[in-house]
């Protein structure tokens, strides 16, 4: 049981506010993106800066207290909340600096993405996030960043130049290739398992607009769309990229009131090249099949970041599933088509990143992320607003995965990963670099202090 005075005492010597659960914003401040996740922490410190979370972490290990930390709020599993313990709330540690001579942006933990492209678009540039922008740039960085512009500039870690980082004992260290390299090794890919990374700064590409969107086809036409896709993408030059989906149509604009409810497939293009090639590089992209749907043309990074945060508020239901994928086969595809056809809510969806491309040229132990030579990163979701269909998108979600588990590579991209998965889940999801991961854990967290996260453990004492 937690002593009050000791409570007293953390609250006074935080700059930023304690939440218990008696306050009247208690509710509201433990909720996550995923509204299938409800836990119930005693306290949520709100922390203003690096001294708050220094305080955080002591107060936690001195108290026995489990800890979680939350950036953006976005993991699938729920992991930036705890019960009974204390939440790490990073989210007012929000600024942004744009070095435009050096290239870079540094951003504080708590930012989003959609913080950091209205940083640096301004100045032409962007550094490679994911596909919705209000994810954090914690979480998303720490397990590897799969987004629209992995081909053409990798993963957020092969762009991640170095991080602040609070460790388990309380101190503040800096991470990059020269200072604590393993344990800047360890960040990238490795989760949340070392430490509190108040500070992250990213190289930047002078990257300002895009030619990209959806292109959806006929769902009757998904074993055409697919096989073509499949031979398409390892083919294809660094500056286009494209996610293969089934989905169903929103019934809003700007999409087509014939369309809306339909389930489809499709790809989601982001060609980042010199604008006045785009045109040329989609000729052959548009005379494979005329497309139901063509929204692919000229628009800022930003809006194509941006384009789906509508569609998936905060709060949503959510399930996932996830494999890294080499190759799509004739037998994995009628597989997908099946699930394909039987999306259970609009929402729910299934996802095939590619992560080849630039992010392929990076070595299996440069990083901690394993699956350099994999193609695709794959993720089926099942999504609703209402909690009484969770049984059934958490149905399809599973047997989905189980029907295409037998065709991936083993391992799965660790933000895609539920809670509920296991440990021999986490350790073939980093293969090879498993063993250097559990030395590195038990170096700068021989307790397993950080532990709400797809856990590393340490080597037993």
């Amino acid at each position: 049981m937690l002593n009050e005075n000791a409570i007293a005492d953390f609250k006074a010597n935080l700059r930023g506010r304690l939440i218990e659960p008696g306050d009247k914003d208690y509710d509201e401040a433990r909720k996550v993106y995923n509204g299938m996740i409800h836990k119930k922490p005693r306290l949520i410190a709100r922390c203003v800066d690096v001294a708050d979370v220094i305080r955080s972490v002591n107060f936690a290990r001195e108290n026995d207290v489990l800890l979680a930390i939350r950036g953006g709020g976005h993991n699938a599993g729920g992991l930036g909340i705890c019960d009974d313990g204390l939440v790490v709330d990073l989210s007012p540690i929000k600024y942004t600096r744009v070095d435009p001579t050096a290239r870079t942006v540094t951003v504080g933990g708590g930012c989003t993405w959609g913080d950091v492209d209205h940083a640096t678009h301004v100045f032409g540039m962007a550094t490679p996030s994911g596909i919705i922008s209000t994810t954090g740039v914690g979480g998303l960085t720490l397990g590897g960043g799969i987004g629209h512009l992995t081909r053409k500039c990798g993963l957020s870690i092969d762009n991640l130049l170095s991080a602040d980082v609070v460790l388990a004992n309380g101190k503040f260290v800096k991470t990059n290739a020269d200072e604590n390299s393993d344990l800047f090794w360890a960040l990238r890919g490795g989760g949340g398992n070392f430490g509190v990374v108040t500070a992250f700064t990213f190289k930047l590409h002078p990257i300002d607009m895009l030619y990209g969107g959806p292109m959806l086809y006929e769902l009757s036409e998904s074993a055409d769309v697919m096989k073509w896709y499949r031979e398409l993408i390892p083919a294809a030059p660094d500056d286009l990229n494209g996610f293969f989906a089934f989905l169903t149509v929103p019934p809003a604009p700007p999409f087509p009131e014939h369309l809306h409810m339909k389930k489809m497939c499709g790809v989601i293009w982001a060609y980042a090249g010199a604008q006045e090639k785009a045109e040329e590089t989609f000729k052959p992209i548009r005379a494979f099949k005329k497309p139901a749907l063509d929204f692919v043309g000229p628009l800022p990074q930003p809006a194509l970041q941006s384009m789906f945060d509508a569609l998936y508020p905060p709060g949503l239901q959510w399930y996932w599933r996830a494999d890294f994928v080499n190759e799509i086969g004739d037998d994995a595809i009628a597989q997908h088509i099946r699930f394909g056809e039987a999306l259970p809510t609009m929402h729910s969806t299934m996802h095939m990143y590619p992560i080849d491309g630039a992010a392929s040229r990076v070595g299996k132990t440069d990083t901690a992320w394993n699956y350099r030579d994999s193609t695709w990163a794959q993720v089926m979701v099942g999504v609703d607003p209402d909690p009484a269909n969770n049984e059934k998108t958490i149905s399809w979600t599973k047997s989905y995965y189980d029907a295409l588990h037998p065709y991936s590579a083993g391992g799965a991209y660790v933000n895609f990963l539920m809670g509920d998965e296991g440990e021999e889940r986490v350790k073939k999801t980093y293969g090879g670099n498993y063993e250097r991961l559990v030395a590195i854990k038990s170096r700068y967290d021989p307790d397993n202090f950080f532990r709400v996260n797809q856990n590393i453990k340490p080597s037993k004492k």
